[in-house]
């Protein structure tokens, strides 16, 4: 799977989230300054290309979907981070962000707590 730009990752968001949207609808949803049309429209277009979204045709236009779920993406994203700082090791991870943040006792057994009921 490839990577994901900035850019590329903020409007699989939108297209996570809204599941089909054509470039006006995607553009709508993010804050004031809004990007322009054509950025947006080239950076769908390579989305498209990289094999992340498809479309349907609608009149002139197209509507744009996820092929890749979230999950999915999450997943592998996850995944290189662990290896590219961690070693592949996700108790270092943990224990990397237990420390530079803070994390209480209390916290770290909800966590765990968490998991363990998805078990």
């Amino acid at each position: 799977m490839k990577a994901l730009t900035k850019a590329e990752e903020d409007i699989m968001q939108v297209l996570w989230q809204l599941n089909k949207a054509n470039v006006k609808q995607i553009i709508e949803e993010f804050p004031d300054p809004k990007p322009a049309y054509n950025t947006v429209s080239t950076i769908v277009r390579i989305l498209e290309s990289k094999g992340f979204v498809n479309y349907e045709k609608q009149g002139k236009g197209h509507i744009y979907f996820p092929i890749l779920k979230k999950q999915d993406y999450s997943n592998q994203s996850i995944n290189k981070l662990v290896d590219n700082y961690f070693q592949g090791s996700f108790k270092s991870m943990v224990s990397f962000f237990v420390k530079k943040n803070d994390i209480s006792l209390d916290e770290l057994e909800s966590v765990l707590e968490d998991i363990n009921k998805k078990e």
